[in-house]
C-alpha cells in the first residue's frame, strides 16, 4: 500500500512539475536585456548611407528606438495566437511610436512601413489602429474612421481607427503598460488595464512583430510574449 502511495505521489509531482514547466514555457520575453538577438533592422536610410546611426539600442538594460533615422526593429520569428505584454515609456518629449503586429511584407507602404496593422503608442493616442496594407474593422466603423467612402489601407487612405478613451495613459515620462491579444482575426488592447481598442475581421492571422521608430525616443523595459 505505501508503495502505491509512494508511486502516486512521484506521479503527482512530476505531472505537477511538467504542467509548471509548460506554463512557463508558454510566456517569455522577446528582449533578453543584452542585445538584439531574434530581431532585425529594416531602416532605409542605413541602406543609402553606410554611416547612418542604428535607431534600435540597448541602454540600462532597456530596448530603446531612438527615433531617427526612421524604420522598424522586426522579430525573426512569426507568431500567432498570442498576448504580448509591454512596458513602455517616452523619457522625453512626447512623440509617436507603435508596435505592428502581423507584419508581413518590408516597406510596403511609403516605402517604410511593413504590411501590418499598427497599434498606436502616440502620446494621447495609445490604442489606436491603422491598417498598413491589412485591415481591421471595429464597431461603430464610421464614428471611429470617417466616412466609408474614405476608408482604405495604402496611401491617401483614411487607414486609422480611433481607440475608445482618451484618458488611458500616465502622465509624459512615466511608465505605461500596453497589452495586445491576438487571437485568430480578432485583436484586443488594453493600456493601463484599460480596454481601450478591440477589432475583428483582420484580413492576416500571423506574422512578426515589430517596433517603430518614428521621430521620438521610447523606452521599453518589458517585452513578454505568451502563446494563447
Amino acid at each position: 500500500m505505501k508503495n502505491y502511495i509512494a508511486i502516486f505521489a512521484l506521479s503527482f509531482l512530476i505531472f505537477s512539475c511538467k504542467g509548471q514547466e509548460e506554463k512557463e514555457s508558454r510566456t517569455f520575453s522577446l528582449f533578453n536585456g543584452q542585445d538584439l538577438s531574434g530581431w532585425h533592422v529594416d531602416v532605409p536610410d542605413m541602406d543609402k548611407n553606410s554611416n547612418a546611426p542604428n535607431p534600435f539600442i540597448i541602454r540600462d538594460g532597456m530596448l530603446v528606438s531612438l527615433g531617427t533615422p526612421q524604420g522598424h526593429l522586426i522579430t525573426d520569428a512569426e507568431y500567432k495566437n498570442y498576448r504580448l505584454d509591454v512596458d513602455y515609456r517616452f523619457p522625453g518629449e512626447p512623440g509617436n511610436c507603435g508596435v505592428l503586429v502581423h507584419a508581413s511584407t518590408p516597406r510596403a507602404l511609403y516605402e517604410m512601413f511593413p504590411q501590418s496593422i499598427e497599434v498606436q503608442m502616440m502620446h494621447k493616442n495609445a490604442g489606436d489602429f491603422w491598417c498598413i496594407v491589412e485591415n481591421v474593422e471595429v464597431p461603430n466603423m464610421e464614428e471611429r474612421r470617417g466616412p466609408k467612402e474614405d476608408w482604405g489601407i495604402t496611401e491617401g487612405k483614411e487607414r486609422r481607427v480611433k481607440n475608445l478613451t482618451d484618458d488611458s495613459e500616465n502622465p509624459l515620462g512615466e511608465w505605461n503598460n500596453m497589452v495586445i491579444e491576438c487571437r485568430d482575426d480578432t485583436i484586443k488592447v488594453w493600456v493601463n488595464g484599460d480596454l481601450v481598442n478591440e477589432g475583428f475581421n483582420l484580413t492576416t492571422k500571423s506574422g512578426h512583430i515589430a517596433l517603430q521608430a518614428e521621430g521620438a525616443e521610447v523606452e521599453f523595459k518589458k517585452l513578454k510574449l505568451t502563446n494563447l
